[in-house]
């Protein structure tokens, strides 16, 4: 078997498992605050008082059948006495045209939210995902298809039949935070649910931890025209199977625009070798609309070979200041999590 070009084949490893030590991995954003559901279910309600945003990221664009993520997520804060409890949901689409692979993830969310001390708050989450797998070999070209000459002939004799499998998978998370620090802990597909592939039986296990601290140069107000001038360090190691990843970065808000780059170093097992990218992302906030957009700029010969990565998010959110400042002054809300937009 083999696949029509180098650079396609690399690919094909890299998301698949072809390649000797290599595990199917989940998708990574480069807006990991815009699209926080995905990385911790603790992070539901944690934000804004309710919200909708809709993701999309090309991986690799330059490479034939390039990895394409889609995803939809939802979360609200629900106005029980205290404001403890959020939900959320979470719809994800993986698709690479190379080997006909498509991922479908749908999930629930739930947090609980609550006061530790008067600057300190926790939240916890939990989410449950539906999942369907599947790969198709139609863009394969197999040895009884090549002829003497070079040429292709007609449809191989290999059997191409390999059903969809199904799977459920859960996860936890929590988040310590202040009005100017936050903590995030996460674990996702704790019960490695089973994909149904010869070398790979299992979906690892996805363990992440991140934090961050805002430093404020002018710190906004309670009214609701509020401006923001701050920088914010961030950092995040992520280990999935026997890949590992390590971020650190920096962003920089002057309401409304938010500006940030981020170093990312991914380790591989294998002769793959690693990838080290410079994620610069750029978002613009106006009144409940957020739009950003970034762009992974390849800096090993590997991440350069495969292409950058476009990733564009749009958020539609709700939280009213004046009414969380009367909150606060009872006591019976949170901070605000301090964590970029974008």
């Amino acid at each position: 078997m083999r696949i029509r070009t180098t650079r396609l084949a690399l690919a094909a490893g890299l998301w698949l498992g072809v390649v000797s030590g290599v595990r199917a991995q989940d998708v990574y954003f480069s807006q990991p605050f815009a699209t926080r559901l995905h990385t911790n279910p603790a992070f539901t309600g944690l934000v804004d008082d309710y919200g909708l945003t809709l993701s999309y990221r090309n991986q690799h664009p330059t490479v034939a059948g390039s990895f394409v993520s889609a995803q939809a997520a939802a979360d609200v804060r629900l106005t029980t006495p205290g404001q403890h409890h959020a939900l959320g949901l979470l719809i994800n689409q993986d698709r690479t045209g190379s080997v006909g692979y498509t991922r479908l993830e749908i999930g629930g969310l739930y947090a609980y939210h609550t006061r530790l001390t008067e600057r300190l708050a926790l939240s916890g989450g939990l989410r449950a995902s539906y999942g369907r797998q599947r790969v198709g070999y139609d863009n394969f070209v197999f040895g009884d298809q090549i002829l003497e000459d070079g040429s292709l002939t007609g449809p191989s004799a290999e059997s191409l039949s390999f059903p969809p499998v199904n799977y459920l998978s859960v996860g936890t998370g929590a988040v310590l935070y202040s009005e100017q620090g936050w903590l995030s802990l996460a674990g996702q597909h704790l019960n490695q649910p089973s994909l149904g592939f010869q070398r790979q039986s299992q979906l690892p296990m996805l363990l992440s931890a991140s934090g961050g601290y805002k430093f404020f140069v002018v710190r906004p107000g309670t009214g609701v025209a509020t401006r923001e001038v701050s920088y914010t360090p961030v950092a995040a190691y992520t280990r999935q199977g026997g890949s590992q990843r390590v971020e650190t970065g920096l962003y920089f808000t002057a309401s409304p625009v938010t500006l940030g780059a981020v170093y990312r170093n991914i380790f591989s097992p294998g002769n793959v070798g690693n990838q080290h990218v410079l994620a610069l992302v750029a978002g613009i906030e106006a009144g409940g609309l957020r739009v950003g957009y970034s762009y992974d700029v390849g800096i090993s010969r590997l991440s350069a070979d495969l292409g950058g990565a476009h990733e564009l998010t749009l958020a539609l959110r709700a939280f009213d200041r004046l009414e969380n400042a009367h909150r606060r002054l009872k006591r019976r809300v949170y901070p605000l999590a301090p964590c970029p937009a974008f």
